[in-house]
């Protein structure tokens, strides 16, 4: 075996010579993917090294002898063995190599060069075998001094106590996993981070997420800061999400050392990526995952708006096999002292838009302590253990709640203990996450401030999947575990009908939404704000003019979680507020704010109120991503009341997006049909693009009908039922149908009227929300429903109907939602 080898002398079967990682930069080099230039010391100079100084025998006692759950031992026995390695005389032959190549790599850049020393290991009879992560990378290596002192510091840091520990718990021999060191130019990064081809996380194979920083990228690796975090739709390569993080260092070369540099005030909450240069990773990830046709984990970089790939790896954690098998779906089981491991949880949301299950406190109120990243799912209950530092490991407790600022390679065998990991800095990418995710142990990233807010020996529940962290031992279980309830009564024996057409529920009080959460609704099809606003008592503009924007939003977002909470994970459909002026003009300041209007009912309203007021919209919406991404109530979803024309759906919009807030898998945006020239244009709005529609069958009803559905004297004309409005509410189901855009109804109607119920299934309605006291009498008629039209479907091809033809049921029914 030689004992220097360049990139394009190596492919993906150069394992046993130069590790995963020298292996992958061959073939990424080999087939045109943008890598800096570079060699690899292949492992079998690694081991001339150890036979040149007689180490093979003196390092066996050591480890043979050794009790790796002993951390004490362990962390001396390490230092001990790395220092043997850096001690020992590097073969003259091999140093002669190692200094001919990098002058020649110095050469092609006509000057001294500066290149990372990365660690590559792999085994000698077990070349595919896994050690990614598990030993040093030292950068803005400068000189052919240092450059042979970083090869033999990586050849040390096979003996850190992680590599050592993770050999034995994976019952690997020592001696035979070997080291490479990739020896590569450096990129001096203004941005870097790094790129998972499938969600990490959520293990959405069609999502592609990346993570960037300012500087080089060991600070996103390392977790030392918490990255911007973006995911890409893989097939449109659209953007799906943008979560911008405060960054307010950076690491970079500064002379020959690297150094923290403070990032400019006005520079630190900025998007990192240019939202072109998040596609074209995005796109050179996705080739890099079909070149070879399995998830990756990719480091990159950006130099002079330059792409740079430095490093590509199988995703190692991903439980759901391998690319293109289905996701897994589990159900969630009570927490008991210790960690529930991830498997405990539905990993990814399903097509049908359902989520892993959020918090439902099995009794009594949770405080919760703080929010950050739900990096590792899962949940964990325990004694905080304070660990700022590797030394202070031996003093981890088993089934404790491991509490740092970040986590290094050392803190693994502590890491192996944990109920649970809480961290301070770092993104889902971060060590701390990835090394939680491979162990199963439920972990919080990026809480900013654990450190400072958690105690040592205090009792808390972690939240993995939703980022949490509770006051206490908490009983989280589903919120549909309940046992289904007769109508206004508790809970009782009694099954509810199983219907195709989904039955959802209305509601605008979170103490109802806490009540009724039991009732055998398949989610809220509509949750009414205007009740939340009116218990806040303030006029919105009167807050934000007196500084207290942020306190609107966060109220909001408080009342926005409860109810999601309770319903999770059932889709819960949040109608932006559709306040008239005159019950605007009842809060307090609002007299100030609100003009008089002599018919409120068909006034400033709905979307064209968000356009005028985009400042009072936005806070609105700021409430909503609070509920979602903070709070981890994914299953909440957006509804725009009283839309007119299609340019006031593009307007508002272009509003959510002003603020980073989009269409994605997991967050739809609905509208309200109530117009009547929202039925006119409804195949117009359906290639606008939104996900689903609500038909407000009072509004649409009295402007159909030219009614007013609150004077007496015309009361008896109002009807559901009229033919002029089932007319309407038939073209809208079935235009939607066609584009697999939802269609709903809210109201009573349906409970009241079984033939209008009976209908609206005719016609292919996706669902029905209606008030808590009518979900299972909605359920008992729609079930009903159903079975008539496909009796009826039955009889017609029993009486030689042709049998290609389809019943409105099986041809418009959109089963999504």
């Amino acid at each position: 075996m030689e004992d220097v080898l360049w990139f394009e002398q190596l492919d993906r079967g150069s394992l046993k010579e130069a590790g995963g990682k020298g292996a992958n930069l061959g073939e990424m080099a080999k087939h045109g993917f943008p890598v800096p230039p570079g060699f690899v010391t292949t492992s079998g100079a690694y081991y001339k090294h150890l036979d040149y100084n007689n180490l093979r025998e003196r390092m066996s006692q050591v480890l043979d002898s050794l009790d790796v759950d002993d951390t004490a031992a362990l962390d001396r026995a390490a230092k001990h063995l790395q220092a043997m390695v850096v001690d020992g005389e590097m073969p003259p032959e091999v140093e002669k190599v190692i200094r001919k190549n990098y002058k020649k790599l110095c050469e092609m850049r006509g000057e001294t060069v500066y290149v990372a020393v990365r660690s590559s290991a792999t085994a000698e009879d077990l070349p595919t075998a896994s050690f990614a992560g598990q030993q040093s990378t030292y950068l803005n290596v400068h000189g052919e001094d240092d450059v042979i002192k970083a090869v033999k510091d990586c050849w040390a840091s096979l003996f850190t106590p992680r590599a050592i520990f993770y050999r034995v718990q994976n019952k690997f021999e020592h001696m035979k996993v070997g080291l490479a060191a990739v020896v590569q130019e450096m990129v001096q990064s203004e941005k870097a981070g790094v790129m998972f081809t499938v969600d990490p996380i959520s293990e959405d194979m069609e999502v592609i997420m990346i993570e960037a920083a300012y500087g080089l990228g060991e600070v996103v690796v390392s977790g030392s800061v918490t990255p911007d975090t973006y995911r890409v739709n893989k097939k449109s390569m659209k953007i799906l999400t943008k979560d911008i993080a405060k960054q307010d260092w950076m690491l970079v070369k500064h002379g020959e050392k690297n150094v923290k540099a403070e990032i400019k005030e006005d520079a630190q909450g900025k998007q990192k990526l240019t939202d072109e240069q998040i596609i074209g990773f995005a796109k050179l990830g996705k080739r890099i995952e079909e070149h070879y046709k399995f998830p990756q984990d990719i480091e990159w970089a950006v130099q002079k708006d330059e792409l740079f790939i430095v490093q590509s790896r199988p995703i190692t954690t991903l439980k759901t096999g391998k690319l293109g098998e289905g996701k897994k779906k589990m159900a969630i089981t009570p927490i008991h002292e210790g960690a529930v491991p991830p498997e405990s949880f539905a990993m990814a949301p399903p097509a049908t838009g359902e989520i892993p299950p959020a918090p439902s406190a099995a009794s009594g109120a949770m405080n919760i302590l703080l929010r950050g990243l739900g990096a590792s799912p899962g949940i964990g209950v325990g004694k905080v253990n304070m660990i700022p530092t590797p030394e202070d490991i031996p003093r981890m407790e088993e089934r404790a709640v491991l509490v740092t600022d970040m986590t290094t390679p050392d803190f693994v065998p502590a890491m192996k203990k944990a109920a649970a990991i809480v961290t301070n800095t770092g993104g889902m990418t971060s060590h701390a996450a990835i090394v939680s995710r491979e162990l199963g142990i439920p972990c919080i990233v990026g809480s900013k401030n654990a450190t400072e807010l958690l105690k040592g020996g205090q009792i808390v529940t972690v939240d993995g999947t939703h980022g949490m962290v509770y006051e206490g031992k908490v009983e989280l279980l589903r919120a549909e575990a309940a046992p289904v309830a007769a109508e206004g009564g508790a809970p009782a024996a009694e099954a509810a009908p199983v219907c195709g057409t989904r039955i959802y529920m209305n509601i605008a009080d979170p103490d109802a939404a806490e009540k009724y959460a039991y009732l055998p609704a398949d989610g809220v099809g509509l949750m009414r704000a205007e009740f939340i606003i009116a218990a806040i008592g303030e006029h919105p503009k009167k807050m934000m003019a007196e500084g207290r924007g942020q306190e609107y939003i966060d109220k909001l977002a408080e009342e926005i979680r409860r109810i999601a909470a309770a319903f999770y994970p059932r889709p819960v459909v949040y109608r932006a507020t559709d306040f008239k002026t005159n019950e605007y003009r009842n809060l307090k300041g609002g007299e100030q704010y609100e003009p008089h209007e002599e018919n409120p009912m068909m006034g400033y309203r709905g979307a064209s109120r968000y356009i005028a007021e985009p400042d009072v919209f936005k806070m609105e919406l700021r409430a909503l991503q609070k509920a979602r991404d903070e709070f981890g109530m994914k299953n909440v979803w957006l509804m725009i009341p009283f839309v007119r024309r299609i340019g006031e759906l593009r307007a508002i919009k272009d509003i959510m997006g002003s603020i980073g807030f989009y269409r994605t898998r997991d967050f739809r945006l609905w509208i309200m049909v109530e117009v009547p020239s929202t039925v006119f244009l409804i195949e117009d709005f359906c290639k606008e693009g939104i996900d689903g529609i609500s038909i407000g069958s009072n509004d649409l009803t009295q402007l159909i009908l030219g009614i007013d559905r609150d004077n007496g004297t015309l009361a008896s004309a109002f009807d559901e039922r009229n033919e002029a409005v089932l007319r309407a509410v038939r073209q809208v189901v079935e235009t939607t149908a066609k584009y697999g855009v939802s269609s709903s109804l809210c109201g009573q109607a349906p409970s009241v009227y079984p033939d209008f119920a009976e209908k609206l299934v005719e016609y292919g309605i996706t669902s029905m929300s209606v008030n808590p006291d009518a979900v299972l009498r909605t359920r008992r008629i729609v079930a009903s429903a159903e079975q008539k039209i496909m009796l009826k479907r039955l009889r017609e091809l029993s009486n030689g109907k042709k049998e290609g033809e389809s019943s409105p049921v099986q041809d418009t029914r959109n089963w999504q939602m």
